[in-house]
């Protein structure tokens, strides 16, 4: 009896591993297909065009799909991804759900949930990426602003919000929004923060909130500002105290707000700022390495930590070259893309691979700072059109 169970036993785990030898033949059968149909395709990748970097990174992205998949891609360089989000669903009213006009998009937090929730993804399509095997599972890649991705898109890179200051000019920079604001009253006119809706922005409005409110738990939660306007009113009423003294000792006296993170860190070399914002912890070294902060600059986080969020790519449910962007996405996964981007001489994003993955092209391991959880994205939309309704002109 013994011998029969072991050789049932035996031919159990032979019949297991032979299906999962069929199967993972058969996947790399269905990634060479995708591959070959990819061929020739023209990848039309809506993304944030707003740093010299990023947009140079993704030029020399483009030149390595075309030589080593025949693969265009052409950058769609856009303000605010939103504006992606609104063509897509006019497409989607408009039934047209083939030959879109955006094959690929660089997406996170509200327009990712608001592109799920209306139907305007391809997917799931992450475990068909050959290099998905590499992807740090650590890091929070199955969640986006607290909504669960369920494969519709694919980690890019981590994103975190810190500050940049010139340790020269500033050597005790603050650690909290209320020391910043003190450092606002005490140097008039040297504090600022981008004008939301811009994402970094809005990002610091989540961030003030965060540290200020004593109803933290509630933010991560959704948010109906027309269904329960009280509840809003009490949570974010210690943001708008708190703006409402800031302002007026701001920069251009809170009359006019930099455009972007990289008109803060030109407002930072000029000396016309104390503190850039931006939302790449390696920032302060790519800034330094392209001539545009000099080297004493630095950037850190305050003590409660940094807003930390990962960003995404994604494909439309109605992509013309749904092939072209999975491979695009796949190549932006390995670890020579990868490595590349994580370089600070290069853009100095941090990598969402295992440290032993990106070793394999030729990066050195980085540090992240003290991480805090993004809100729930329903916060973000009622925070913007709160904001503009107070201070917006």
């Amino acid at each position: 009896m013994k011998k029969l169970f072991l050789g049932l036993a035996i031919s159990l785990a032979a019949s297991l591993t032979s299906a999962q030898a069929a199967t993972e033949a058969s996947a790399v059968d269905n990634w060479q297909q995708t591959v070959e149909k990819a061929q020739g395709q023209t990848v039309y990748f809506n993304a944030w065009g707003g740093s010299q970097e990023i947009n140079d990174y993704i030029r020399w992205a483009s030149r390595q799909l075309q030589s080593q998949y025949g693969v265009t891609l052409k950058h769609v360089k856009v303000a605010d991804i939103a504006e992606t989000t609104q063509r897509l669903l006019a497409e989607k009213t408009a039934g047209k759900d083939n030959g879109g006009s955006v094959d690929m998009v660089w997406v996170n937090g509200e327009n990712f949930r608001s592109m799920k929730e209306s139907g305007l993804l391809y997917g799931p399509f992450t475990k068909q990426l050959p290099n998905w095997q590499y992807i740090d599972k650590s890091l929070p890649v199955d969640e986006d602003f607290t909504e669960p991705t369920n494969g519709l898109e694919a980690p890019w890179g981590v994103g975190q919000l810190v500050f940049v200051h010139d340790k020269k000019t500033l050597n005790n920079p603050p650690e909290s929004f209320s020391e910043l604001l003190s450092l606002a009253q005490a140097f008039p006119g040297k504090v600022s923060y981008p004008q939301p809706p811009e994402f970094h922005g809005s990002s610091f409005l989540k961030a003030a909130l965060i540290e200020l409110t004593k109803e933290k738990d509630t933010l991560y939660q959704p948010i109906d500002v027309k269904a329960d306007k009280a509840k809003f009113d009490r949570v974010t009423a210690p943001l708008w105290q708190y703006l409402d003294q800031l302002h007026p000792v701001s920069w251009q006296q809170g009359k006019r707000f930099p455009s972007a993170s990289s008109e803060t860190i030109q407002l930072l070399d000029d000396q016309q700022l104390l503190l850039a914002i931006t939302f790449n912890p390696n920032a302060a070294n790519a800034a330094i390495a392209h001539g545009k902060l000099v080297e004493t600059a630095q950037t850190y986080a305050f003590h409660q930590g940094a807003l930390s969020n990962i960003h995404f790519l994604a494909v439309p449910w109605n992509a013309s070259a749904k092939e072209g962007a999975l491979v695009a996405i796949n190549f932006l996964l390995s670890p020579q893309a990868q490595a590349r981007k994580a370089d600070t001489a290069i853009w100095g994003d941090p990598s969402v691979l295992k440290p032993e993955a990106l070793a394999k092209g030729g990066a050195q391991g980085f540090s992240l700072f003290k991480s805090i959880p993004e809100p729930h994205p329903s916060w973000l939309t009622a925070l913007e059109l709160e904001w503009q309704k107070r201070y917006g002109s």
